[in-house]
């Protein structure tokens, strides 16, 4: 092997940039090219071998030069895509793939095809994939087709299935409470209940934790439907008790009430996903209506994943890279750099499809009270998960 590549796709979070700084720098050491593929899965995808001018737009070359002050600063260097090659809609496919189009169904394209021929004229001996599990569901595509990938995850919903950690996740958490505690000064001194909404998707992994550490009244999470009547009676009682007279609670985003559907608009995106949003104002409303008291509602959304890592997040990202180095010295491919039980480790990247990681409800929650209830601290992961 003499060329490397590495890319990041779906969500931006913090530690992307320190992630791909440490593998650069240990494959230079190694002796290795290292190649930074644009924009995710739709660099390859928009790859135009016929264009060489316009190669410049899809892929960069990462040294340690122009590296060395990317850790700086959160988000992704090399930036990002919702890209899934394998299913590409008819209105999103290059003008130069157009007359090689193939579609089992007539609505979604792969050009899987042309991903491996794109990859070979660049020269590209392995791909790094830094990514949550759609991202890396497409790498682990590469891997069946025989092509050496290993995988990195990253979500700041920590919903990757195979690892407990996904960087990101504690820069989430971090953010989540830092916004939690200062809307207790609004809320406090307008006497409010105070909703927060949080970004997670299907994983109430955000809420959980935030409210947990942030000591708020009730969480709301996305493996538990909710009673919207019997939670405004709730927060009416703690407002009450509260000498300040206000109530605070988290909810998911992927959050939904009793019998009713999840909180989602716009079109599905390439792998499957509408947004989700707006939970928490329609739970604010009937709050609002039942309680009579004024309501904030706040959706931390992207605050969550922007700016610099925190510390363990840059621990992960650094270490995770590390993994992924060992990785290509030993030969070992189509694996997924993982912590379990708080020790690193590798697993193979079909891991990611075994299953779906969620919030342990008889471990970690009170699904009568809506809120965290941790029983057991002893063996417990870092994270409780």
């Amino acid at each position: 092997m003499k060329k490397l590549a590495i890319l990041t796709g779906g969500g931006d979070v913090p530690g992307l940039n320190p992630c791909i700084k440490a593998f650069v720098h240990n494959s230079v050491g190694l002796g290795y090219e290292v190649l930074g593929v644009r924009r995710g899965w739709a660099g390859l995808l928009h790859y135009d071998p016929a264009d060489p001018a316009a190669a410049e737009q899809r892929v960069v070359p990462l040294t340690i030069r122009n590296t060395r002050t990317i850790d700086r600063s959160g988000g992704t260097f090399l930036h990002t895509s919702r890209t899934n090659p394998g299913k590409v809609k008819g209105s999103e496919i290059p003008p130069f793939l157009r007359t090689s189009a193939h579609s089992d169904d007539g609505t979604k394209y792969d050009f899987t095809p042309h991903v491996l021929k794109a990859i070979s004229h660049l020269g590209i001996d392995l791909l790094v994939a830094i990514g949550g599990d759609d991202t890396l569901s497409y790498a682990l595509r590469l891997h069946k087709e025989g092509f050496p990938v290993i995988a990195i995850p990253k979500t700041m919903d920590n919903d990757v299935y195979g690892t407990d950690y996904c960087i990101g996740f504690s820069t989430a958490i971090t953010r989540s409470v830092e916004f939690i505690t200062a809307l207790r000064t609004p809320a406090g001194s307008h006497e409010r209940i105070a909703i927060v909404e949080l970004f997670g998707r299907n994983s109430g992994e955000t809420s959980l934790i935030s409210g947990y550490l942030a000591g708020v009244d009730r969480s709301v999470i996305s493996e538990v439907p909710f009673d919207p009547e019997r939670l405004a009676g709730f927060l009416l009682k703690d407002k009450e008790a509260n000498p300040s007279s206000y109530a605070i609670m988290t909810i998911s985003e992927g959050a939904r009430m009793t019998g009713k559907e999840l909180v989602e608009s716009g079109k599905a995106d390439a792998y499957g996903h509408r947004k989700l949003g707006g939970i928490g104002a329609q739970t604010g409303e009937i709050v609002r209506k039942l309680t009579g008291s004024n309501i904030i509602y706040q959706q931390v959304a992207y605050l969550m994943r922007s700016g610099e890592p925190d510390a363990l997040d840059r621990m992960v990202a650094i270490s995770y890279a590390g993994l992924a180095s060992h990785l290509i010295k030993t030969g070992t491919f189509g694996m997924m750099a993982a912590l379990r039980e708080g020790k690193y480790t590798v697993v193979p990247i079909d891991t990611i499809m075994e299953g779906k990681k969620t919030v342990d409800v008889q471990e970690l929650y009170d699904p009568e009270n809506y809120r965290p209830r941790i029983t057991r601290i002893m063996d417990k992961p870092m994270f409780l998960y």
